[in-house]
């Protein structure tokens, strides 16, 4: 029976900074970059020596600016590396040297280790032991392959009793740990009695997955398992796997070594190429525009800001020096509007916005009382903080001012019509789709002061809220701007109508 740990998965928020970390300090190879193939519009990342080896993999789910989890009971914990054990000293010089949050080096189960926190406060163990790689990386002192990790459980007796059937045996114990190896790695288990539960998000680790030897004995697992709460086998494309939470609610993988990452990039080219699963291939050039891009070591970047609304950035392989910001809609996020925006302007680089204002957890640009009746202190208080922010990322990232339109659809549109008005020399080229006039006391502006501003508004036909664009036309009208006002045959819904109109209004 083939045994021990095929990868670890963790949730990251800041896809940079997980790659600086995994490739850069600890000098693993990124093998793999794909669409995530439960959720296509989250990046998935693998980590692992020069050729992916199952026990060498770390893969991170990307939840750019997500909501970070919280560590607890009925987790995954902690991963840990193995390193040749006389370059523990190098790699706290490394740390240190770095700026990585380091303890160490101490002593755990007769092996020396140092504990460092990748910058999302995950907990990376580096292990002083012979463990060969099985296509070591160029770094003679880089990781060989996975240790073992920690598992948090209320339930000990029941979580060491389910590793069994993966093949770990019990082996020694210290205090609240009891250790099971196999014949490959180690995994810990801590009994986290008393310890509140862990709540998934990013800074944590999703699950841990075992090594399968093939697809029989993958669906042999599953025949097993059949009393317990155990999917069906997944395709993965590079494996085929199955899931099941352990009795105190960890999730576990049994996933095959076979076909691996070669199946689509050579050994030499692992890593470079952006794949999107087979089911998603007709949104392909979509979620590419969409993911998160990032560099590798030693690759040119554009450093990201800290600035006042979350932000992310498309660059096209071509660009043209344009930049397009985009605002979405009540429920969206900053890359909602990426993949239209492309289509309109392929040389554009794209700055898609997060709302501030929340309703019930979805994201808006200002509150609301009903669907008609708005903050509108709120929307001048966000209407003021866009204007600075967008004022600070043409600073901040040399954007072009002359250069700069505006993309909106519906709150993001709205709030952009609100943007003309209260501050009209902030936006000079806009298309507002679906915008409607929100503020119930516009400003008394001159009428020349929107002069030379361009503006595209799409309604529709049959949308429930078109009553109230006419009013917006009016006002933009009546301050200088070049109104360009259509009704398409279309609801409040985004329609492929709305991307020729665009594209001929632009051209």
């Amino acid at each position: 029976m083939t045994t021990g740990i095929h990868h670890v998965t963790g949730i990251t928020r800041r896809v940079q900074a997980n790659v600086d970390f995994y490739a850069g300090f600890l000098g693993l190879r990124l093998v793999k970059r794909t669409g995530g193939f439960e959720d296509a519009e989250q990046l998935h990342l693998f980590y692992g020596d020069k050729l992916g080896s199952p026990g060498s993999l770390i893969t991170f789910l990307v939840w750019e600016d997500g909501a970070p989890g919280r560590v607890g009971h009925g987790q995954v914990a902690e991963i840990a590396l193995s390193v040749p054990p006389d370059s523990i000293g190098d790699w706290l010089t490394r740390a240190m040297t770095a700026r990585i949050p380091v303890e160490g080096p101490s002593r755990e189960f007769g092996e020396t280790v140092l504990r460092l926190k990748d910058p999302d406060g995950v907990i990376v163990k580096l292990v002083g032991v012979d463990a060969p790689a099985t296509a070591p990386l160029p770094d003679p002192i880089a990781p060989t392959r996975l240790r073992g990790v920690t598992l948090f459980t209320e339930d000990a007796a029941g979580t060491r009793d389910f590793l069994g059937q993966f093949g770990y045996r019990a082996e020694a114990a210290s205090g609240a740990v009891q250790r099971m190896v196999s014949d490959r790695d180690a995994v810990d288990i801590r009994d986290a009695s008393g310890y509140f539960p862990g709540i998934p998000g990013t800074g944590t680790l999703d699950h841990v997955a075992f090594r399968a030897a093939s697809v029989d004995e993958v669906r042999a697992r599953r025949l097993a398992l059949k009393d317990t709460d155990v999917t069906s086998v997944h395709d993965r494309k590079y494996f085929l796997s199955l899931y099941v939470r352990d009795p105190a609610g960890i999730l576990l993988e049994y996933a095959t070594d076979a076909p691996g990452f070669t199946l689509d990039e050579t050994s030499e080219e692992l890593g470079r190429t952006l794949f999107v699963p087979p089911h998603d291939a007709a949104r392909a050039e979509d979620l590419r525009v969409m993911l998160p891009q990032f560099a590798l070591p030693g690759e040119e970047r554009m450093p990201m800001r800290d600035l006042h609304f979350t932000h992310r950035f498309h660059r096209p392989e071509n660009p043209d020096g344009s930049t397009i910001i985009l605002l979405h809609g009540t429920g969206g996020n900053e890359t909602d509007l990426m993949p239209l925006a492309h289509r309109i302007a392929p040389n554009a680089t794209l700055l898609g916005v997060r709302g501030r204002s929340t309703e019930e957890g979805i994201n808006r640009w200002f509150r609301r009382y009903d669907a008609v009746t708005y903050d509108q202190a709120d929307i001048r208080s966000e209407a003021e903080a866009f204007t600075a922010f967008v004022e600070d990322a043409t600073r901040a990232y040399g954007l072009d001012p002359d250069r700069i339109g505006f993309l909106g659809y519906s709150n993001g549109a709205n709030l952009l019509g609100a943007i003309l008005q209260l501050h009209p020399d902030a936006v000079r080229k806009a298309i507002l789709l679906r915008g409607i006039q929100v503020l119930e006391a516009p400003p008394a502006s001159t009428a020349e002061a929107l002069q030379g501003a361009k503006v595209l508004m799409l309604n529709g036909a049959r949308d429930p809220f078109a009553r109230m664009a006419p009013a917006l036309e009016q006002q933009l009208s009546r301050l200088g701007a070049e109104v360009d006002s259509q009704t398409l045959p279309v609801g409040h819904e985004l329609a492929a109508d709305d991307l020729q109109a665009s594209k001929d209004w632009l051209a």
